[in-house]
């Protein structure tokens, strides 16, 4: 949980998942999914899908009030059918649960009578592998939630975050033990009710739930389609995937060693795609050069491949009227540097991670797009070897050490901070194309 000051009340639902996009984005990374709980929290959710271009739907829940006095939540219903009990409350007000049987079966009623209206036939959406994000538009005893993030975290989900603008310090105690992550806007000391953190708060019908998810189904758009490519490259053909966003807004080049067909670096191209961004994903080595110690392929070799592979994507496609940006790892990371070097005019950006990016030494001088180098360990040497190399490049740079990146490519969370990172890059420096 990471509550930060913010001006309340909000505006509206409208702006406060506006506003909670960015604090969102470092966590829908992998085939983000916004599941927003009806009915205040859809047009929440609909602003955080819009920014962040995520498939987006209801996720139902029914809270279970007091008999005589519904404001009191003691428990909830989930989509599946799991009925979660507050058994501290009902021990509190002395309440047994048998005497709530009947108003569990009236929210169950309309719980199914919701889930008809707003979803129809269509099935639920798939979690299992996703960044799921549950979102209201604010927690108050966090019953309801809770009961949301449980049925979700039973799918499977890549990573289980709650967001929400508003909610009371006892609710979210609660719930940071149920999700991944919780982001929520303000953490009032004075809470009382959630509707007296916004100018308008007027109360919403099932068509209004109807309508928004109707235009964010029409507005949204997924990333392309990749298609194979062969680039020719001197004596040589990479094997190349290239994605075309139907919104284009400029194309990056990602090249590697030999990991193109890593699932975190074909979640971080997902991420750019959404962004607007054509990728051309390449391995450099070829052939029994992916078995040789040290690549089999000398920087200045891979450089003219990855070269090449840009000249290819500017002259034989649509997707790169203005100069690209360059993404390089591993043996990609110094070929980038060398490449950005070599096509001034073709490169506009550079983003590498890892890599021994001191063996591009004789290009960086000449190296005067803006990079990004993003390393992958905290250790003295790797971080005073990257200053060194920054300190001969001829253009800006910056320097990002990535937590637990050691890790990257066998399971830790931080490679979803190298996507954030690389796509604030581009987004700063590239030519803004057509969208």
């Amino acid at each position: 949980m990471n509550p930060v000051p913010v001006s309340l009340p909000f505006t509206d639902r409208s702006e406060a998942g506006r506003r909670l996009a960015e604090r969102v984005r470092p966590y829908a990374v992998s085939d983000p999914l916004v599941l927003a709980l009806p009915r205040g929290g859809v047009p929440v959710g609909a602003e955080l899908a819009r920014r962040l271009d995520a498939d987006f739907d209801v996720l139902v829940v029914r809270k279970i009030g007091l008999p005589g006095h519904p404001e009191l939540g003691v428990g909830a219903i989930a989509e599946d059918g799991r009925v979660l009990f507050d058994d501290l409350a009902l021990a509190r007000m002395r309440v047994p649960r048998q005497a709530l049987a009947g108003t569990v079966d009236a929210e169950r009623a309309e719980l199914d009578r919701r889930r008809r209206v707003y979803r129809g036939e269509r099935p639920p959406p798939d979690i299992a592998g996703r960044d799921c994000v549950v979102v209201d538009d604010g927690v108050a005893t966090g019953g309801t939630a809770r009961a949301a993030l449980r049925m979700v975290r039973q799918a499977g989900p890549a990573q289980l975050v709650l967001a929400v603008p508003v909610a009371s310090r006892e609710a979210i105690a609660m719930l940071k033990e149920e999700a991944d992550a919780v982001v929520v806007l303000g953490v009032p000391d004075n809470f009382r009710a959630v509707g007296e953190w916004y100018r308008d708060f007027d109360q919403l019908s099932d068509g209004h739930v109807t309508a928004i998810m109707s235009e964010v189904g029409r507005s949204h758009s997924r990333p392309g389609t990749a298609r194979g490519v062969r680039v020719r490259a001197g004596d040589v053909y990479l094997d190349g995937d290239l994605t075309l966003p139907a919104a284009l807004r400029g194309a990056v080049v990602m090249a590697f060693g030999e990991a193109r067909g890593d699932p975190r670096w074909r979640a971080i191209a997902s991420v750019l795609q959404r962004a607007g961004y054509a990728t051309l994903m390449l391995d450099l080595l070829v052939g029994e050069e992916r078995s040789s110690v040290g690549g089999g392929a000398a920087t200045e070799v891979l450089g003219e491949r990855l070269s090449s592979a840009v000249t290819w994507l500017r002259r034989a496609t649509d997707a790169a009227s203005d100069p690209v940006g360059v993404l390089g790892s591993g043996a990609g990371a110094p070929a980038a540097l060398v490449t950005a070097a070599r096509r001034p005019g073709d490169v506009a950006a550079a983003v590498v991670h890892g890599g021994r990016i001191d063996l591009a030494e004789p290009a960086l001088p000449d190296v005067r797009a803006p990079v990004l180098v993003m390393l992958e360990s905290r250790d003295s040497f790797v971080r005073e070897l990257g200053e060194w190399a920054r300190g001969r490049m001829g253009g800006p740079t910056d320097l990002k050490v990535l937590s637990g990146a050691e890790e990257l490519l066998r399971g830790a969370r931080e490679w979803r901070q190298v996507a954030v990172e690389a796509q604030d890059w581009f987004d700063r420096y590239l030519p803004r194309g057509r969208g």
